[in-house]
């Protein structure tokens, strides 16, 4: 399309001559989005230039031009993008909302308060679909997603408007941001931070406007500012969302003789249990500060089931994102080190209520929520309380405090914690923790402490993080993921990197030394042996156009605690001999990854982990060997289609028996009508296998205390499951939807031979929600 842009007339700010206080036009306008910035408004508005690359390697220009143009009106924030793109194609497909990371795309970043330690986020790729959400420094996981601090949450969704068109030159995107969408102070004149980030997939690198740097505690901290805003109008934001699901499960009758795993699945009777559930959602925004968030019986239903993990380490629970609406509002003000909280916890609840805003530099965030029967001791419903302060001081840095409990049935658990993440020096920062908890069951109580003090230093070549976590004999966090307790921790991990010369094959080079210890919770304080030790090296190199290798040995000794063994017997059940965990194992093991650039239509990875490992259920030792491989296909603006296989294997080292074993391929398939628009077809087979479980020392198998009471020899454990899901949906706004999906769950005797397949369990699913949103003064 021909290039219709008017030609600037308002202030031009270019970040590589310093010049990042933006004063951006306030205009009483307003434009159509089209993604075409023709208007006369978008002359008048101020020009951001002189971007540089951030990623792989910073400090250096950027070789693809950007222009941003920004203003305001009394009601939304405008931006106008221009994007040239001389040395490849431009990478854009027609996608769903929040997933755009595979194409080109512009991030922008609104610091609403000021504060150098969080943002929004608003993500549109070059056709102008959206991606949206949080950016938050310090605290632990994030509990709405599965991610890391400083990584970007797109679990949240706002309402703006965007659209996008590819030009001769690039492409060029248009975007409006309504004032009532965000949170700001509620004051005058306004000062924002502002930094736009560009991702251009042909180099595999990250521009920014303003230069940020590698060697910094923070990368918002970097950001420019839009200054000066005043008149603007956010008002009272009231938005009523009813939702109707419905979902109509279905299970087979009993199978007649020898039909079971023959496939006679399709000959049974089958009887249908409907469950249709009216609930919704209230959202009231008490002017731009405060939001508070009530839900009644809410569908808590997911679009797309979680995709099985492999546990690196079977001992403990596996962490999986929060995908939930009502959850994700806020989440970041609930941001604890540690992960204290963990919305996931909550099972199903009856009703609930969410308080999040700011006074001062003070962010408060209250949930409070009554989850369902059959989560405690004697199947009551529980009453969960969270509160989380967190006030910031200096220009970064963070204290906060955080009350959880969880009550009723027959159990109750609550926690208090502290927390202090303290910037200085530029690119340091020193964190500290303390928390308490009290559980009581049964008649019984306990308290135990958790604490935590860790120093980071992010430098451009050389960085650390040097840390000690300890966490009591009984601790609990049952509104938390914490899945051990009754250790202390130190680490030490050192990270260095060596950058390549402008235009060089080798762009970055990046080692990870890692020295990790863990000693059972008495025994560290006591001067006693060491349980857990663990040395790795880790090292990636970054070629030019986004290609990575990565090679990482990993050296191990472990010694076994007896108490997790007490309820473990060998012999005969009637003369039971208590098992003896194996003296210490010493592990070694490696990983080899490769990536390929995200490529005009495909983009793929594999790896694997070889070596000598432990099973922590037999504590013998085992060859260990895991694959893993993934292939992301676009073969059209309007088709995606991803491949992924997983899988582990454990050999007993003494006889040569594979003894675990997990396998699971997944497909998915989605074909994007529209913006609003698409079809998903998800199939995942998990065959997974464990042989009786034999102490290492005498080749007897284990025997092990049953339900009741009895012991009971370690038997044999398989499962062969294909499930395959399909969905319609219909999404033309955040809270409106229409969702339509079907699920089936199959079984066979073979692990992967798709030649009997047994169809145990189905069913279909209907949602249908609408947004009604009324905006006061």
């Amino acid at each position: 399309a021909p290039q219709t842009t008017p030609p600037p007339s308002g202030p031009v700010y270019n970040a590589r001559e310093g010049q990042t206080q933006v004063e951006a036009p306030r205009v009483e306008a307003s434009v159509t989005v089209d993604g075409a910035l023709d208007e006369e408004v978008w002359s008048r508005a101020a020009l951001l230039t002189g971007f540089s690359q951030h990623q792989p390697v910073d400090g250096r220009p950027s070789p693809d031009s950007t222009e941003v143009r920004v203003w305001y009106s009394p009601t939304a924030l405008y931006f106008g993008i221009r994007a040239w793109e001389p040395h490849g194609a431009v990478r854009a497909v027609l996608a769903d909302r929040d997933k755009v990371d595979a194409d080109d795309n512009i991030e922008i970043h609104l610091d609403t308060y000021n504060e150098r330690n969080r943002a929004f986020v608003f993500v549109v790729n070059p056709l102008g679909v959206q991606a949206d959400g949080t950016k938050s420094e310090g605290g632990g996981w994030i509990p709405g997603a599965n991610i890391m601090p400083g990584q970007n949450d797109l679990s949240a969704d706002f309402r703006w408007e965007s659209k996008g068109r590819l030009t001769d030159e690039g492409y060029e995107v248009e975007i409006r941001i309504p004032f009532s969408s965000l949170r700001y102070p509620s004051k005058g004149v306004q000062d924002w931070g502002l930094q736009i980030v560009r991702k251009v997939q042909h180099r595999g690198a990250e521009d920014t406007w303003t230069p940020a740097v590698r060697a910094s505690a923070s990368f918002i901290d970097q950001a420019g500012t839009l200054v000066g805003m005043t008149g603007m109008r956010h008002g009272q934001v009231v938005e009523l969302n009813p939702e109707l699901t419905g979902t109509v499960r279905g299970t087979p009758g009993s199978a007649s003789a020898g039909a079971a795993g023959s496939g006679a699945g399709s000959s049974r009777g089958w009887s249908y249990d409907a469950d249709p559930a009216l609930g919704g959602n209230v959202r009231w925004g008490l002017g731009s500060n405060w939001v508070l968030n009530g839900t009644v019986k809410p569908d808590f239903s997911q679009v797309e089931a979680d995709a099985t993990q492999i546990a690196a380490d079977e001992r403990f629970a596996l962490f999986y994102p929060e995908r939930r609406p009502f959850f994700v509002e806020g989440v970041d003000q609930f941001n604890v080190p540690n992960t204290l909280v963990y919305t996931r916890a909550i099972v199903q609840p009856e009703a609930a209520v969410k308080l999040t805003g700011k006074v001062g530099r003070t962010d408060v965030a209250i949930l409070s929520a009554v989850d369902a029967p059959g989560s405690t001791p004697d199947g009551g419903r529980p009453l969960v309380n969270i509160a989380r302060l967190r006030r910031g001081y200096a220009q970064q840095s963070t204290a906060g405090m955080l009350y959880s409990e969880r009550v009723g049935g027959g159990r109750s658990n609550r926690l208090l914690d502290a927390d202090v993440r303290h910037v200085f020096g530029g690119m340091y920062y020193a964190q500290l923790q303390a928390v308490l908890s009290h559980t009581s069951e049964e008649g019984a109580s306990r308290t135990a402490p958790m604490w935590e003090v860790a120093v980071d230093r992010t430098g451009r070549s050389w960085g650390f993080h040097y840390g000690l976590k300890g966490i009591g004999d009984g601790f609990a966090a049952d509104n938390g993921f914490v899945p051990r307790a009754g250790f202390v921790e130190p680490s030490i991990t050192n990270r260095f990197t060596l950058y390549g010369a402008e235009g060089a094959l080798l762009e970055r080079y990046n080692v990870f030394t890692r020295l990790t210890g863990l000693w059972l919770y008495d025994d560290f304080f006591d001067g006693e042996e060491i349980l857990e030790a663990q040395a790795s090296f880790n090292s990636q190199l970054t070629l030019r156009g986004g290609w990575t290798i990565g090679v990482s040995p990993s050296l191990g000794s472990y010694a076994f605690d007896p108490a997790d063994y007490a309820g473990v017997f060998t012999g005969w059940p009637e003369m039971p001999v208590p098992f003896r965990p194996s003296g210490r194992i010493g592990t070694f093991t490696t990983s080899i990854s490769v990536s390929t650039p995200q490529f005009s239509v495909f983009t793929a990875s594999a790896g694997v982990t070889a070596g000598h490992d432990v099973d922590f259920f037999e504590t013998s030792r085992v060859l260990r060997l895991d694959y893993d491989a993934s292939v992301d296909a676009r073969p059209t603006q309007q088709i995606r289609v991803g491949v992924t296989y997983r899988s582990t294997s454990f050999t007993r080292r003494s006889d040569g028996v594979r003894i675990a074993s997990t396998r699971i391929p997944r497909l998915k398939m989605e074909y994007q009508a529209s913006r609003s628009v698409f079809f998903r077809v998800v199939a995942q087979y998990a065959a997974t296998e464990r042989q009786p479980l034999r102490d290492p020392a005498t080749g007897g198998v284990f025997l092990l205390r049953g339900g009741d009471g009895t012991l009971l020899r370690s038997q044999r454990t398989a499962s062969n499951q294909l499930r395959a899901d399909w969905l319609f949906s219909f999404r033309p706004s955040p809270g409106t939807v229409f969702f339509l999906g079907y699920g089936s769950t199959l079984r066979e005797p073979d692990p992967l031979a798709f030649r009997a397949l047994d169809r145990t369990e189905d069913a279909f699913f209907v949602k249908v929600s609408y947004l009604f949103r009324a905006l006061g003064g």
